[in-house]
């Protein structure tokens, strides 16, 4: 009778996550960092380039191909924040889970917002704003206030530009340093990964730079706590929650 009652967890406690769901943290990295990579090769770092890519086919087709990976990065990441939490289990602080819930979720609707501008500029724009570009095509009379066209182009390009290089980077910053907190309070995964999600924040938080290649600190340390998991798993198989 002891033995039947042992060998069923409480119903108190919830079941872990499904093995393997790690995976998650791996499908984001690769997509996140492939939509960088095509954002950068078809559109110029400065927010105040004159928008002639606008007029080329070929950058319009990577660039849209790049802004539709964006609302799929951003559904493996809450996945992988799913198994974050699942893997700390019993031993999640409340006021540190707070923090990473809310740093996490804005990453995913900056990167949602920043992907809407972009793709709302590219849909307006058919052309180049000023009517030039390799293609030759011309910008609609969208305003029909001289210079109004590029302005709202210009806005648009700022706008996705700002989410992405000032306040994208903070608050990855924020969910490296407090998800790099929750494990060294928990002692859920090796100190040094720890360390590394704090230098990897640090320069996110300090480094104002156009450069896109500040961005892949993200999916890098996701890379490392995503494979650290499943590895963890597979050496010690059994519920997660402790």
């Amino acid at each position: 009778m002891t033995d039947h009652i042992a060998s069923h967890p409480s119903p108190d406690i919830p079941p872990a996550a499904p093995r393997g769901v790690a995976i998650s943290g791996l499908v984001f990295a690769v997509l996140f960092a492939t939509s960088l990579v095509l954002v950068r090769t078809a559109v110029s770092a400065d927010p105040a380039d004159p928008g002639h890519w606008l007029g080329d086919p070929s950058t319009r087709h990577w660039l849209g191909l790049a802004l539709k990976l964006v609302p799929l990065c951003g559904i493996p990441f809450l996945w992988f924040m799913g198994v974050v939490r699942d893997h700390v289990g019993a031993r999640e602080d409340r006021f540190l889970a707070t923090v990473f819930l809310g740093s996490g979720i804005l990453i995913v609707a900056m990167l949602f917002v920043a992907g809407a501008v972009a793709e709302a500029v590219l849909g307006t724009f058919p052309g180049a704003p000023n009517g030039g570009g390799p293609s030759g095509a011309s910008l609609p009379d969208l305003n029909p206030g001289p210079g109004g066209a590029q302005a709202a182009y210009v806005l648009g390009r700022r706008l996705a530009s700002a989410l992405m290089h000032t306040f994208l980077p903070r608050m990855a910053a924020v969910f490296l340093f407090v998800t790099s907190s929750i494990g060294l309070r928990t002692a859920v995964w090796p100190r040094w990964m720890s360390y590394t999600g704090f230098t990897f924040g640090l320069v996110l938080m300090l480094l104002i730079t156009e450069s896109t290649a500040v961005l892949f600190l993200l999916p890098a340390w996701v890379v490392l706590l995503s494979v650290w998991i499943l590895v963890h798993q597979f050496w010690h198989p059994g519920p997660s929650r402790q």
